[in-house]
């Protein structure tokens, strides 16, 4: 695999489909607001929902896309993730090239001992076991389930000085979701993406975190 094509599909017929399907969004779309940073990562949102909304419902922190390009070519940088489902859909050879490593703790069974025992999710608990284990400093964290765990990474920044490097916060749901990203897009030191209402998901991080990759490849290019 050369390197001019990591962040792309495989296949010459995928890849036709891939740009294809950008070109009938970008035609469809209509007017944004978004820069030219911006927008690659709000139309890879919109090709994996087929969902015009995220048009005006996905929010960046000034920061947001500089600091993901960074974390990205730093190397080695940790993907802190709510729930297995992400780590699973990311691209493993896109992973692989930038020396990338994926963590989750939903699952741990220390995890859901202390969620028992302080009446807590196990949301809750894997952030504050991730937090433990040093893994939210300078991570990119991607919440697309729990918006319990994103309120707690909120907290951990407020209130333990937590510092990642940017978090995707696109809890979807009823309960909390709407409001866990309010509180997120209030946030002013730690840069982050987020959806604005109900609407997320776990499709959508992994929709934002390839449209980051894919940058990082982009500006490897531009400097090689």
């Amino acid at each position: 695999m050369t390197a001019h094509n990591v962040t792309e599909q495989l296949t010459a017929s995928g890849r036709a489909i891939e740009h294809g399907s950008f070109a009938i969004i970008d035609a469809e779309v209509g007017a944004h607001d978004y820069t030219a940073e911006q927008w690659p990562l709000v139309r890879r949102m919109i090709h994996a929902n087929a969902d015009f909304e995220f048009n005006g419902l996905t929010v960046f922190h000034p920061q947001a896309i500089a600091a993901g390009l960074a974390a990205v070519l730093k190397s080695g940088t940790p993907i802190v993730t709510d729930v297995e489902m992400i780590c699973t859909g990311l691209s493993r050879p896109r992973l692989q090239h930038f020396a990338l490593h994926t963590r989750h703790y939903i699952s741990d069974p220390d995890v859901i001992e202390r969620a028992h025992a302080e009446n807590t999710t196990r949301a809750v608990q894997a952030m504050r076991k991730a937090h433990r284990q040093g893994q939210l400093d300078g991570a990119i964290v991607g919440i697309g389930n729990a918006p319990t765990a994103l309120i707690e990474v909120v907290r951990l920044i407020r209130q333990e000085g937590v510092r990642p490097a940017l978090v995707i916060g696109m809890p979807v749901g009823f309960v909390s979701a709407a409001e866990s990203k309010d509180l997120l897009m209030s946030v002013g030191d730690v840069p982050w993406v987020a959806i604005r209402g109900r609407k997320g998901g776990s499709t959508l991080v992994v929709a934002a975190i390839h449209a980051l990759l894919s940058f990082a490849e982009n500006e490897q290019q531009r400097l090689a």
